[in-house]
């Protein structure tokens, strides 16, 4: 996961995943700097709908029935 983040942000020493695991999903929560999360998101959300593509993609359907959840922790509001 960092290294599909670090390379689209200004700050890549900013850049934390926390994973978090309740009864349906797997959840990874994307810290970035306040100024970057408009690069993560993208225009009209595609750069985040392609990086939740392929960490969706790349799990193991047959060991764990989890989903898995992509989500950047806002920190501006």
């Amino acid at each position: 996961m960092l290294t599909l983040v670090r390379p689209l942000v200004q700050k890549p020493a900013a850049v934390k995943v926390t994973p978090r695991e309740d009864e349906r999903y797997i959840n990874y929560v994307l810290d970035v700097d306040p100024a970057d999360v408009g690069r993560v998101i993208g225009r009209q959300g595609h750069v985040i709908s392609a990086l939740r593509t392929l960490v969706e993609g790349a799990r193991d359907k047959r060991v764990n029935a989890k989903k898995i959840r992509l989500v950047i922790n806002d920190q501006r509001h």
